[in-house]
């Protein structure tokens, strides 16, 4: 029996974009209403509202955040919408950590290729990393 690759992606909840870009305005907000006479809370009101907003933005623009097909995967590179392909040979190791560390616990789906590591965590994918390492580990082409 031959397995052939269907091309998949995982892609952010469309919730979390609409979240952060709520949470952006809310931020914009609290330092208007804290500002009392202050320039420095409104700033840092705008500043942090603003970042998050452009998260948000970015995960409107680029929902994708993992892809896989018959000759590797997909996955993003810089913080906009750069992608970049890794071809299976490229790939060393295909994981799912659970180590908790500063106050964020969960699992998290590493893609190694030795000379980058691409990490993943289930609000990325809006899927389990288990579940997504499983199929990346099937899609792969058995080596000879």
């Amino acid at each position: 029996m031959t397995f052939e690759t269907v091309a998949r992606e995982w892609r952010v909840r469309p919730a979390l974009p609409i979240l952060k870009l709520v949470g952006a305005v809310g931020l914009f907000a609290l330092g208007l209403l804290l500002a009392d006479g202050d320039l420095l809370r409104p700033a840092l009101g705008v500043l942090t509202g603003a970042a998050l907003a452009a998260w948000g933005v970015r995960d409107l623009v680029a929902p994708v955040h993992l892809a896989v097909d018959a000759d590797g995967v997909t996955v993003p590179t810089g913080w906009w919408t750069g992608r970049r392909h890794l071809p299976w040979s490229t790939i060393e190791t295909i994981e799912v950590d659970r180590r908790a560390g500063r106050g964020v616990g969960g699992p998290v789906l590493e893609i190694d290729t030795g000379e980058s590591l691409h990490l993943f965590t289930r609000h990325d994918l809006a899927a389990d990393p288990d579940e997504v390492a499983d199929a990346l580990r099937a899609a792969r082409p058995a080596t000879g």
